[in-house]
């Protein structure tokens, strides 16, 4: 494997770095950064210093490795390196974590080198860092809003590259819009469309008269009530999706707001057994009470500007759009005997969100696979979606449930 080629041109920029109690940051001076070796490259030069190839090398090798090589490394990942020498409890470095650095992907034992380490790194904080374009400010930005540590913060700034840009939430989002203005010309209407008799005449929406249709536990997200439900979910999925997308990349954000989506359609076919879902708040609702709780378990590593005025308002906006569909599932229907629109994804998307959404969070630049914490949500949300299943075939015509006719 061949770690990608990242030319960046930096005049004596600072190189940053923090523990995990954010001890105080001096200022170092970096050297130019010269593009980054291959791992076949870096496991000849480790295999010099290991002749025995145990996998180790003495503390006292890696630091002479390091200032041979030095001047191949960025220099922020050189400063990180020399941390993890220092940080080193049993006086030798795995060259694994060594080749995980290099790809980017660091291990918990090579993160619990660095927050263990004696040495401080020295550097002057990324948000004092001064002459930025306009895109390195937003992604500073972005870090600040969603990184509880310096060191995780200043290494997506140097790493982000835009490429490739956050795609999937802006795709999900004009998706959305596109069906919503469709309906709306057709329903002739954008307020409450859901009160007009052809809006679950639609392939999309689930329903429970047509439950076998299984792409209905999905494609649900893209109808919504109204206008006021669309701009909710809208504007939560923009302001949070987008920056945890940047971050976390596609397929972990998509997981997480998959898994919110299913879940809210399956939570609904059983404890809801006869009401509709139209909406993406389970795929919202997911993202952003993991980011919430993941906000709330690193409170004095957040560094983002109001955190608690904001925190509170995005509690107002959930609150809010979880009050109106509250009220419109208990609004007397439009066309009985069909109920309006069940707010139970919504709870389903706050359960996915709560658990494997902050395992996927708390775990940047780390392997999920490595995390039991994750198999561990990732088999219990596993176990709800069969369990549901077997729920949807049987429990239905066992217990006899009264449905309302297919639209």
């Amino acid at each position: 494997m061949t770690t990608g080629t990242r030319e960046t041109q930096v005049n004596s920029s600072p190189a940053v770095a923090a523990n995990a109690e954010g001890e105080e940051i001096e200022v170092l001076e970096s050297i130019d950064i010269l593009p980054v070796a291959s791992e076949d490259q870096w496991k000849s030069m480790f295999d010099k210093y290991d002749p025995e190839n145990s996998g180790f090398i003495s503390t006292e090798r890696f630091r002479d490795l390091l200032m041979a090589h030095g001047s191949e490394l960025d220099p922020h990942k050189l400063e990180v390196l020399l941390a993890l020498a220092d940080g080193s409890a049993d006086g030798k470095i795995c060259y694994q974590d060594f080749v995980n650095l290099m790809s980017n992907k660091r291990s918990n034992s090579f993160r619990r080198a660095i927050l263990q380490g004696s040495r401080q790194l020295k550097g002057c904080s990324l948000r004092d860092e001064a002459g930025l374009g306009l895109p390195q400010r937003l992604v500073r930005h972005v870090a600040y809003e969603t990184l509880p540590r310096e060191v995780d913060r200043k290494w997506y700034f140097d790493s982000y590259t835009y490429c490739p840009p956050p795609w999937l939430i802006l795709a999900i989002t004009i998706a959305e819009v596109a069906v919503f203005m469709h309906y709306g010309f057709q329903l002739e209407r954008l307020v409450l469309q859901v009160s007009s008799p052809s809006f679950l005449k639609s392939p999309l929406p689930y329903h429970p008269q047509l439950r076998a249709q299984t792409w209905r536990y999905l494609s649900y997200i893209f109808m919504h009530t109204g206008i006021e439900h669309l701009s909710l979910n809208m504007a939560m999925q923009l302001l949070v999706g987008v920056p945890l997308e940047m971050v976390h990349g596609a397929l972990r954000i998509g997981l997480v707001y998959l898994c919110g989506v299913l879940a809210g359609s399956l939570a609904v076919s059983v404890t809801d057994m006869t009401a509709p879902v139209v909406g993406s708040s389970g795929g919202v609702y997911a993202l952003v009470s993991a980011h919430l709780a993941n906000v709330v378990m690193n409170w004095s590593g957040m560094k983002c500007q109001f955190k608690l005025f904001r925190m509170a308002m995005a509690l107002v906006c959930m609150s809010v759009e979880f009050g109106r569909a509250v009220w419109l599932r208990f609004y007397p229907p439009a066309f009985p005997p069909c109920p309006n629109p069940s707010f139970v994804a919504h709870l389903g998307g706050v359960a996915v969100g709560l658990t494997l959404g902050v395992v996927v969070l708390q775990n940047y630049e780390q392997r999920l696979q490595e995390q039991s914490l994750f198999w561990i949500f990732f088999f219990v949300y596993s176990l709800f979606v069969l369990c549901a299943v077997f729920w949807n075939i049987f429990a239905y015509s066992l217990l006899d449930v009264r449905l309302p006719p297919p639209p």
